[in-house]
């Protein structure tokens, strides 16, 4: 029996933590915005992509708690830190808990939700918790100006800007040097 092969992600930055991850299924290609969770299919692949396809059904009720997700992570990250943006996030949180056990090989933590829908919302809820708690600053969007991604800042020194160097990082090295030599 033959392999399935991994589908292809259509998105220029997979791989970030869940939070972040869910976050950039919005992104800009060519200036066209994009958004992965425009569709059911789109869902599909997200979940699949996340390890979520055999947990959590590709239905509306799905599609809706994380585009609700989306939306509460996108405010805390873009530093709303009202009362309204912490209670839509604390709103997807109520949706599940962890349960913790003692196994033969150890400790255990099983997260918990409302149902199987609210699964990949709630995780990349918590997900963003755990990167909240463990390193707030290091959480950051790209620094081109027509960039909507994120990225978890994980190099040594921490000050990476852009969500790649190849591209956005690249764009803003040409656009300055066209700068320089466009007065001289």
């Amino acid at each position: 029996m033959a392999e399935e092969a991994q589908p292809t992600d259509p998105r220029p930055m997979p791989g970030e933590p869940l939070s972040l991850d869910l976050l950039n299924t919005r992104w800009n290609n060519g200036g066209s915005p994009r958004d992965l969770l425009d569709s059911l299919d789109g869902l599909a692949l997200w979940l699949t992509l996340n390890g979520f396809a055999d947990r959590a059904p590709a239905d509306q009720v799905t599609l809706d708690a994380l585009v609700l997700t989306r939306a509460a992570i996108a405010r805390l990250v873009d530093g709303d830190r009202s009362p309204e943006a912490r209670a839509a996030l604390n709103e997807v949180l109520a949706h599940g808990s962890v349960r913790r056990t003692l196994r033969a090989d150890g400790p255990h933590a099983h997260p918990e939700t409302d149902g199987p829908a609210w699964l990949p919302a709630w995780s990349a809820a918590e997900d963003l918790l755990r990167l909240l708690a463990e390193a707030p600053d290091r959480i950051r969007s790209c620094a081109h100006p027509n960039c909507v991604l994120y990225f978890y800042d994980t190099s040594k020194n921490g000050t990476r800007r852009w969500h790649s160097m190849a591209t956005c990082g690249n764009r803003a090295k040409a656009s300055r040097h066209y700068e320089r030599t466009k007065t001289d």
